[in-house]
């Protein structure tokens, strides 16, 4: 399987990339916390890495092409003279690594077995993906023989 970036429609990243997972495609949506300071304040936000770009990756004989472009979010698959371009797996597994880097930084790895404490998930034991700003956290949860994005207070992890 090959990596390919896709332009998605302004301010619709987060859309689109819902909508691909919905169709199983594998997403890479890579974002980092930014700090900007307006009217003096100063505010963390976390913003996509490349501000209008998602990647998927796909085989080229897959039938799942055809769908990208109707895809809600979607605005069109990079590409030159008529083909996709495709994107180096080095070139992701680097990004990956250094988003990892600096998720590290927080405590949690990606992909590290977590237990959640407090809510509506109290109890449950989840795979932690990515922080969310710096107060809440994504984990993946088993349910219904499949795994859930879901998005709980970091104050909400322990580490087993």
């Amino acid at each position: 399987m090959t990596w390919y970036a896709l332009q998605h429609k302004p301010a619709q990243g987060d859309r689109a990339l819902q909508h691909l997972q919905n169709q199983e495609i594998p997403c890479f949506y890579p974002k980092i916390t930014v700090e900007k300071v307006k009217a003096g304040k100063r505010t963390k936000k976390l913003e996509p890495l490349f501000p209008g770009y998602l990647f998927v990756n796909l085989e080229q004989t897959d039938p799942r092409w055809a769908k990208l472009r109707s895809t809600r979010g979607v605005l069109r698959i990079v590409g030159f003279a008529n083909k996709p371009a495709a994107v180096g797996d080095d070139v992701i597994r680097h990004i990956r690594e250094s988003l990892d880097t600096v998720a590290e930084q927080g405590g949690i790895k990606p992909g590290q077995a977590v237990e959640l404490n407090e809510g509506p998930f109290e109890g449950i034991s989840a795979i932690f993906e990515a922080y969310d700003g710096e107060e809440r956290a994504i984990v993946l949860i088993s349910f219904m023989q499949k795994q859930q994005r879901v998005t709980v207070p970091v104050s909400a992890l322990n580490k087993p």
